[in-house]
């Protein structure tokens, strides 16, 4: 699923947190628990779960005003 679909969802602490870490390669527990619960890819490692494109929605596209 697309992040733009799931974004809003997301909960702040999460969003925060991948803003501020931006293309981490392992991302905390509670982020990827955090993405599932709003509708995005299932827990797994940051890798599978989210894609170049998403990282480049949240450094482009994301709103710093959630």
């Amino acid at each position: 699923m697309e992040i733009f679909m799931w974004w809003l969802d997301l909960e702040l602490a999460s969003k925060e947190w991948l803003r501020e870490n931006l293309r981490a390669t392992e991302v905390p527990p509670f982020v990827l628990n955090h993405i599932a619960a709003a509708g995005g890819p299932g827990p797994g490692a940051a890798a599978e779960v989210l894609t170049p494109a998403d990282w480049d929605f949240i450094e482009t596209q994301s709103e710093f005003v959630d």
